[in-house]
Order: C-alpha cells, then structure tokens, then sequence
C-alpha cells in the first residue's frame, strides 16, 4: 500500500523537513505543479525519483500569472485525485501552500525576465505570464532550495525561462527539462485539454501533425517558409485560430530561417473553441 505523503502547508513546516533531509545529506528533487494532475506530471516525478533521494511536488495554482481574462477561477483543481497519484508515486512532501503563503500582505517584489522571457512567442499573446512564472518558481526554488529541478517540455519557452533565471540569479538548481508526453493520437498531454469537447478532441491532434509535417518537409530540405507555411495551412483548415507556428533557435528562441542556423524547434499555440492549446516538437 503506497505510504501517503507529508502535505506541508507553511514555510516553517517546509523548511524543518527539507533540513532534515539535508542534514541526513540527501538530495531532493522538486516538480513544480498547479495541480489536476495527469500522466505528463507523474513522469516528471518519476524522473525526480530516479534523479535524487527526496522528491518534492508544489501544487499551487499561481494567480500572478493569469490575466484578468484568463481562467484562474475556472482552472481545473483536483485535490485528492492528485494527493491519491502522489502517494503512489512515492513522494516525500507536496508542498501546498495558500495564496496569503505565497504572497503575504504586503508582498512588493517581483522578478521581470528578459533574453527567451521576450522572444515573441508566449509573451506577445500573455505579456504578464513570465513575470508571474519567474516570481513564482524563484520563490519555490529558495523555499525548497533542490538540488534539481524537473519541467515539462510542452512549457518549452517557459523551460527555457526558468532555465536562464536559475543560472542568471545563482540559485543552485539544475534545471532539467523532460520530454513531453502525448496521448496515443500525439495531442500533447494538459491539464487544460479537459476543455475540449468531444468534436474539438478529434480535432486537437491536427497541431501535433501539422508539425511533424513541417518538420518532415524542413529535413528534407525543402524551401523553409514554404515548409513552415504548410503548417499554418493544415491548421487554419483544421478550425483553429492560429496565435503562432515558429521555427525557432532551440536553446535562444532566435528566429531560424535554415536547419544552418541551429538546433531547431517548432513552436505552437492556437485556440480550438475556448481552449488555447501550446505544444512544440524538435527537429
């Protein structure tokens, strides 16, 4: 029978547990979630326990970076399903703190990324986002202070965020990024694909095919706009209302216009009805 874990719901519980971890000389591993778990997360944990000898899990569903449009209220959570899933994973600590936790009366300081944070992907179409990211994990980094950490790929410009802000800030966390992981028809496992109603279901893998496609025509050496521009296409057909299809730098999100210019990978987001879908594939 899984052992359940310790759910630790104030700074001072935290830091007493993690002491003792450290003082025992273990290292821990952290995934940062918002909760309403699904097989993607329970991934990131499993490469967290193969990874370190304590496995932290945050769930916090981090209103700073929701615009005032967006679905903060509406966003799915789960509690005892995703405490049920933990225990069975095996974790340490969820680390669950309130919103008066994370940001007390009188909280004033804020982290504003810059380099991947500006690339002209995510943050033309959610311009608050990053800032609210960066502040957040910043925070459970100096709250858990791991020795890893463990992202999704599907956030990838996100991944590469985090990934420069705990370099930049010398915050000791090696920031690791996983790949992402699909269900069987490739739609890109989200907590927000319980959105979707059943036609847009159907409809949802088209963005996963559109980039293989384009990927498929860039490695056979095929004009790189046309390639790019077929994407768009099969997605517009699909009934989506396109945000971007980028071929972008892997490691800086620079632009890309040859496989010469680098590592590449396509980056998407595009909304389906009332549901905004983001996935990303290397080529």
């Amino acid at each position: 029978m899984a052992i359940r874990p310790t759910i630790v719901r104030t700074l001072p519980a935290l830091r007493r547990a993690v002491a003792s971890y450290r003082k025992a000389g273990q290292t821990i591993a952290l995934v940062p979630t918002m909760g309403a778990l699904h097989r993607g997360h329970l991934k990131l944990v499993s490469e967290a326990r193969a990874r370190a000898r304590r496995v932290v899990v945050s769930i916090f569903v981090n209103p700073t970076q929701f615009a005032p449009t967006e679905d903060f209220g509406a966003y799915p959570r789960t509690w005892k399903a995703d405490l049920a899933r933990l225990a069975a994973e095996d974790v340490d600590i969820v680390w669950h703190p309130g919103a008066e936790a994370m940001y007390p009366e009188g909280f004033a300081t804020r982290i504003v990324p810059e380099g991947p944070a500006l690339a002209g992907l995510e943050d033309r179409f959610r311009p608050h986002f990053f800032g609210g990211v960066a502040t957040v994990v910043g925070k459970l980094f100096t709250q858990v202070r791991p020795d890893l950490a463990i992202f999704g790929e599907k956030d990838f410009q996100q991944l590469r965020v985090v990934t420069q802000m705990a370099a930049d800030l010398d915050l000791g966390v090696k920031v690791i990024g996983s790949r992402t992981v699909r269900e069987r028809d490739g739609l890109a496992m989200s907590s927000r694909n319980v959105y979707l109603s059943p036609e847009e279901r159907q409809t949802a893998p088209t963005l996963y095919r559109a980039m293989k496609e384009s990927a498929k025509r860039l490695k056979a050496g095929e004009d790189f706009a046309a390639a790019m521009e077929a994407g768009r296409e099969l997605i517009g057909a699909a009934g989506f209302a396109l945000d971007y299809f980028e071929a972008r730098h892997a490691e800086t999100l620079a632009p890309v216009a040859s496989m010469k210019d680098g590592p590449v990978r396509i980056l998407v987001a595009a909304k389906l009805g009332t549901t905004r879908l983001i996935d990303n594939i290397g080529v």
